[in-house]
């Protein structure tokens, strides 16, 4: 038996995915690690704990694929998290720890490059938006408030790119990647000029930018040994996770929109083009040169129902563990009982500042509505219809940049929720499908590396392996309440946001 390896580099864990020559899931193994926020706004990695996750992730599945029995890797492919951050000497030891997406404490920075007219110059040739989470901001902060570093970085990478550099002593960076770093251009498709003078990087310092499809096949020996594979195994890049999650559940047709909610979120459409927002809401990343995804990733997603679960429902949550039920069914079975909309409750999900749609990375949560009548129950309710309601509000500048949406293909630990399946549809109005390979990533970056290695031709071969498992209708019954309370939502997060820069500045000051 032939078989090939999806690996998904995300946030907090690494999963590798085993698929037969059916692209038919035989084992997977997934590792987590932390992620730091030792100080108000970070949000690092350790790139050693990173690296232990992956070779044990991947050392896992290439033991159940039995090579000694004559079966046979033809591939490792990735998807990876997007807009990570490290900084190198010239001799390659690390500065820096990763800096991830959710870092922000580049905000400052970024303001400023928006506030001086060279961010939308910037976004408009990278579409990139001008955010915290992007490299670019990064490396302003990087230049201002951590000066040793800066002069001493000779080299910068992102995750996936040290794991190649690691593994086979590359220093190259897929275009989907390159493409959400705010320092690539999506039009000639080389590092941009102005985004480098802005940075005072010099292309030298950045990876060398290839193709999804490109691969490594020289792999260091002790790797190998500590892997189980032959060191000539190719190793494909891939491309991000957000292009791949639309390819993963066939999600690239027009109008097809792809809601993936897993720690974050995003909405996203495929466009044959690089598509760039006049008011600069969206984002435009490569999946290849051919295929560009369009759409807002959202900071604030299954990580605040954890919140939630954690701060609201804690007493509880120990009930589940000792009934071995899952705290998030209980959860969702509570909410369930309560009317769409709420009673009237709202949330905004800002807890970890937003992108799109409002891009403030000052941003925080609120609740709005509040009275003696609601309980917990309506709380953990407002908390899912809130997550929901700001990706609805993405969903509104997403058509103004690509027309109307036809379906939702919907993936992420939410696709595993009825209840909020059926809010998606019910405040899209939009048939809501879940796909049976709940690994789309995984899925998506095999795809990409038999397109690489030559045994399929286009990548809409995927299509044979995406399977539906349930369409959810919109229920007319809850229209009217969520017709009527989204505008409310929408309005009350632009009064809030003449207000966020001061409530973050008293939190900076006053919590550690």
């Amino acid at each position: 038996m032939d078989y090939m390896i999806g690996i998904d580099l995300g946030t907090t864990s690494t999963k590798a995915v085993l698929f037969d020559d059916q692209n038919q899931v035989v084992a997977q193994s997934n590792v987590g690690y932390p992620l730091y926020r030792d100080q108000t706004d970070m949000a690092e990695e350790d790139l050693e704990e990173i690296f232990v996750a992956f070779t044990n992730a991947l050392a896992a599945v290439v033991r159940k694929a039995n090579l000694s029995k004559g079966n046979k890797i033809t591939a490792v492919s990735f998807s990876s998290a997007m807009h990570s951050l490290i900084a190198f000497d010239k001799d390659w030891k690390p500065l820096t720890r990763v800096i991830t997406w959710a870092d922000t404490r580049a905000v400052k920075y970024a303001d400023e490059l928006k506030e001086s007219g060279q961010g939308m110059e910037i976004y408009q040739k990278t579409g990139t938006p001008i955010h915290p989470m992007a490299p670019l901001s990064k490396l302003l902060w990087l230049r201002n408030d951590q000066p040793d570093i800066y002069k001493n970085a000779a080299h910068y990478l992102g995750i996936k790119e040290y794991l190649f550099f690691r593994l086979f002593g590359a220093n190259k960076m897929d275009i989907s990647i390159a493409s959400g770093t705010g320092l690539f251009n999506i039009f000639n498709l080389d590092w941009d000029e102005q985004a480098l003078s802005v940075t005072g990087l010099s292309k030298n310092q950045l990876p060398e930018p290839v193709s999804p499809y490109e691969y490594e096949t020289k792999m260091k020996s002790d790797y190998a040994t500590v892997l189980g594979l032959p060191a000539d195994t190719p190793f494909v890049y891939g491309a991000g996770d957000g292009p791949l999650s639309n390819l993963g559940v066939d999600a690239v047709q027009p109008g097809v929109a792809a809601i993936t909610i897993g720690t974050s979120g995003a909405i996203r459409v495929v466009s044959d083009k690089p598509v760039i927002d006049p008011k600069g809401r969206t984002f435009t990343y490569a999946l290849d040169k051919e295929h560009w995804v369009v759409g807002g990733p959202v900071n604030n997603g299954g990580d605040v129902f954890r919140w939630a679960r954690d701060n609201l429902f804690d007493a509880e949550k120990s009930t589940a563990a000792l009934l071995g039920q899952d705290a998030y069914d209980l959860m969702t079975e509570v909410a369930s009982k309560i009317p769409a909309g709420s009673d009237g409750l709202l949330f905004h999900p800002y807890l970890g500042g937003e992108r799109a749609p409002i891009w403030d990375a000052n941003a925080r949560g609120s609740f709005f509505g509040l009275n003696h009548s609601h309980t917990r129950a309506n709380m953990i309710r407002a908390v899912l219809e809130g997550i929901t309601f700001n990706v609805y509000m993405v969903s509104l500048a997403l058509e103004e940049v690509v027309g109307s949406l036809k379906s939702i293909q919907a993936t992420g630990g939410f696709a595993r929720s009825p209840l909020w399946r059926q809010m998606f549809a019910d405040i899209f109005e939009q048939p809501v499908t879940v796909p049976q390979a709940f690994e789309s990533g995984a899925l998506a970056a095999v795809v990409v590396a038999q397109k690489a290695l030559g045994q399929i031709d286009d990548l809409y071969e995927i299509s044979k392996y995406v399977g539906k498992s349930n369409t959810y209708q919109p229920d007319p019954e809850n229209f009217e309440a969520y017709r009527e309370l989204a505008p409310i939502f929408i309005r009350l997060s632009r009064q809030l946001q003449t207000e966020y820069d001061n409530i973050a500045d008293f939190q900076r000051k006053h919590m550690k």
